[in-house]
């Protein structure tokens, strides 16, 4: 039998970007967010990722890029 106690994962802003483009529901400035997340058991750094997010300025929502 197998415990895993995930004591919690941690995200941190790294930088901050005006993205080219505007926001489709409100016309708002685009801003791209590098974040880095990591997880962690107890006192231990499981792993650690990096992620782009871009949000609205305006509407403060979070907007997907597809391709």
């Amino acid at each position: 039998m197998c415990l895993v106690l995930v004591c919690g994962d941690q995200e941190r802003e790294l930088g901050r970007v005006q993205a080219p483009g505007f926001c489709p529901h409100c016309g708002g400035k685009v801003v791209a967010v590098d974040v880095e997340s990591r997880w962690r058991l107890c006192f231990l750094a499981v792993c650690s990722n990096i992620k782009r997010k871009y949000h609205c300025t305006l509407c403060a929502r979070r907007l997907v890029l597809y391709y």
